[in-house]
């Protein structure tokens, strides 16, 4: 792989990247590409708690300009925000477009098509947005545009209720991985997502991420190149949630971590179905996550970032 060079382009160069495809379409046909593992075949059009069959669904697309700082640089991070999602919180901030399915059906062929032009409008990389059950697409639309030039680092932007198998299928492909470590505590995962694994597979997933790439590298200008960026999302009254994840972060994976420590969280979606999180986070509560981020030992916390461009 040469300096400055994405990882993708080394897979694909050597013929790595077409085994990965053959591998990848074949989980489809008895789906456990996530830890939901609900062995439907995707191929002929059926489906499991994603509600997405053989082609990936799409949202939006656009330059984001409220991504964390090593994104966003003056360009924006060219998010694509896929439709539906394998994990379904029940407060999540974008419940029309994972619970209710906003978005339209796309082919591999039209995928690249938008990375391509995520490329040509200036930004400083394509943003993978809840991808975890679209890696199969993701795959075989990287093929096509990779062969029309696409250079970008990719950024795999989940909730980490990834697969490890999964993610071993993008090693030598993902240049950043971009977790959610949401949850430590089995019995609130299970409350708002019927997942009460979660928080054994984000554990494993961000040692699996992290193995792969390593710290987050940038580049003069600042701007991700490479490794784990790791997000937070801090829940009211769930500080001693955000302090165990802190720790795990800084003793278990490095504590060199970039980490975003997220305060935006409000109640949407059926978040007032549960008392304790139907109120927004409070400042002060923020500032605490913040304080236990640091007496856990992590030093590279990002800036919050609230500005917003669409195309």
């Amino acid at each position: 792989m040469s300096p400055g060079e994405p990882a993708y382009i080394a897979t694909f160069k050597c013929g790595l990247l077409k085994k990965k495809i053959q591998q990848a379409g074949k989980i489809l046909k008895d789906c456990n590409l996530c830890p939901r593992a609900c062995r439907v075949d995707r191929v002929a059009g059926r489906t499991g708690i994603c509600k997405t069959a053989r082609n990936a669904w799409v949202s939006s697309f656009n330059a984001h300009f409220g991504e964390e700082a090593p994104l966003v640089g003056n360009r924006g991070s060219g998010t694509i925000f896929f439709t539906h999602c394998n994990l379904l919180c029940i407060f999540c901030q974008n419940y029309d477009i994972s619970h209710q399915g906003v978005g339209r059906e796309v082919s591999p062929a039209r995928l690249a098509e938008i990375m391509l032009t995520l490329q040509n409008s200036g930004c400083h990389n394509i943003n993978l947005v809840t991808p975890s059950h679209v890696v199969p697409q993701f795959l075989a639309a990287l093929d096509l545009a990779i062969k029309a030039d696409l250079k970008l680092p990719i950024v795999y932007n989940s909730s980490a209720y990834d697969n490890l198998a999964t993610l071993r299928l993008l090693d030598g492909v993902i240049d950043i991985y971009m977790p959610d470590f949401k949850f430590w505590h089995s019995d609130f995962a299970e409350l708002t997502c019927n997942a009460p694994d979660y928080p054994k597979v984000a554990r494993r997933a961000l040692r699996e991420m992290h193995r792969q790439v390593g710290d987050l590298v940038v580049d003069k200008n600042g701007i991700a190149c490479r490794g784990l960026l790791v997000r937070h999302l801090v829940m009211p009254g769930r500080l001693d949630e955000t302090r165990a994840i802190m720790r795990f972060l800084a003793r278990e994976i490095s504590e060199n971590t970039y980490v975003n420590v997220m305060p935006q969280y409000r109640p949407c979606g059926r978040a007032f179905d549960i008392r304790t999180i139907s109120a927004p986070l409070s400042a002060d509560e923020y500032e605490s996550a913040l304080q236990a981020a640091r007496e856990e030992g992590l030093t590279r916390l990002d800036n919050p970032r609230r500005v917003f461009r669409i195309w």
